[in-house]
């Protein structure tokens, strides 16, 4: 059996705080916005990630995927991601009643930095 993909892993693992985020924004904040929450963090990475490699090509960027089997640090850091995240689902229990659409934005392109370097490990 093949082991998981380290930057797989790293997507996954920060889609989960991304949905702990939602939920707790839509229990805490401004009452009725689950539906704009959820279409945000849908929306956000589907449009984020080809917009970033048009962009990327258009200026001649060629970034590696965040996790290297080469340097190990590397795994340490790229798991900053899904730990702000986390930080920033306590921001609703702290200040309640507030609209946290800004956060969900955040927290989706930091999902699809992470989606986006699971494609670019799953091509190398």
């Amino acid at each position: 059996m093949k082991r998981i993909e380290p930057n797989l892993l790293l997507a996954l693992t920060t889609a989960i705080p991304l949905i702990l985020l939602i939920a707790t924004a839509t229990l805490f904040g401004a009452p009725g916005q689950l539906l704009k929450y959820v279409v945000i963090a849908v929306v956000v990475p589907a449009v984020f990630v080809p917009l970033n490699g048009v962009m990327a090509r258009r200026m001649s960027l060629q970034r590696p995927p965040m996790i290297h089997p080469d340097a190990a640090s590397t795994a340490v850091w790229a798991s900053l991601f899904p730990a702000l995240i986390i930080l920033a689902a306590g921001a609703p229990l702290v200040f309640p009643g507030h609209d946290y659409g800004l956060l969900i934005i955040i927290a989706a392109i930091f999902f699809a930095l992470t989606v986006e370097s699971a494609i670019k490990a799953r091509r190398v």
